[in-house]
């Protein structure tokens, strides 16, 4: 093994920033792995006490927390926090050491993305765009799908620490093609659940039986993951199969409706599921998960 492998297989200084319901898995395994983290405190964080006590150490200032890395991962909101962590007037950019590598794990515009990315490139760092498919459950098992953005050798210096939390890593492109390619991915399967809600809702209306319902879309055309993930709250009326809120499915499609639009790219289903999550918000609220769509469109 040469010296440069020999580096990327050693224990990293690694900042995270959002201990949320992907970001306390993804802590977890890189904590697990013996790498030294340092997480932002914030009131956004799920309860933090066992990441600690197994070696974390948490500080609340976001520009003390870059100063001290070697990589720095996002694991927030979506593109206003992205740009508020990094560029703000105290942000991560201000005290951010040449050759450290940013990855931003969230989901978040391409166009901002690229933006991030020359700050970063333009004071000495180094920028990965790797948002995340699967869920909590997946985070905390350390089995993540990781769609990869920027340059090859950035990731592959990167991969020992991917493989702590992510089970596939796919390079996608250059920077803010993993963001695109997450933007595509959260249309699709987004896009499908509401289509099954909306069939759902209709069944319903039409005196089909959910079990019936279900039975036959799985021996058919209609089978697949999300099918599955519907199916409880269709049986059962459980929505921990997709523990995704209407607001977050709203911004993801808004997110992609802005790309495509900006590319000049067909977009009308796009713009029907996120009038759809509107619809659902409208009725119960932005907390309330995507699952739920089934009941907003009864009424």
């Amino acid at each position: 093994m040469n010296t440069n492998a020999q580096e990327a297989q050693a224990p990293r200084r690694v900042g995270l920033v959002g201990v949320g319901l992907m970001g306390s898995g993804i802590a977890q395994n890189i904590v697990k792995h013996g790498h030294k983290l340092t997480i932002l405190d914030h009131p956004g964080n799920q309860p933090v006490g066992a990441l600690l006590a197994a070696g974390a150490t948490a500080v609340s200032d976001v520009t003390a927390l870059a100063a001290d890395v070697d990589v720095l991962i996002l694991c927030v909101t979506g593109t206003p926090q992205v740009e508020a962590v990094m560029l703000g007037e105290k942000g991560a950019l201000a005290s951010l050491r040449p050759g450290t590598v940013v990855i931003d794990c969230s989901t978040a515009v391409p166009d901002s993305t690229t933006k991030v990315a020359q700050a970063v490139l333009a004071k000495g760092g180094k920028f990965l765009d790797a948002p995340m498919t699967r869920t909590a459950k997946e985070a905390a098992e350390g089995r993540l799908n990781l769609l990869v953005g920027g340059d090859a050798e950035v990731l592959a210096s990167c991969l020992p620490l991917l493989r702590c939390f992510a089970e596939n890593i796919t390079h996608v492109g250059g920077i803010g093609a993993g963001h695109a390619m997450k933007l595509l991915h959260n249309f699709v399967s987004l896009g499908t659940v509401a289509l099954l809600c909306e069939a759902a809702a209709c069944a319903e209306r039409a005196g089909v039986a959910p079990d019936v319902f279900v039975d036959v879309l799985a021996k058919g055309g209609g089978n697949g993951v999300a099918l599955e993930r519907v199916k409880p709250k269709l049986l059962t009326g459980s929505t921990d199969s997709l523990k995704f809120s209407m607001a977050n499915a709203k911004k993801d499609l808004g997110y992609y409706n802005d790309m495509a639009q900006q590319s000049s790219a067909s977009h009308g289903i796009a713009e029907a599921v996120e009038t759809l999550l509107t619809h659902g918000i409208d009725t119960f609220g932005p907390d309330r998960m995507v699952l739920d769509l089934v009941e907003a469109l009864k009424k």
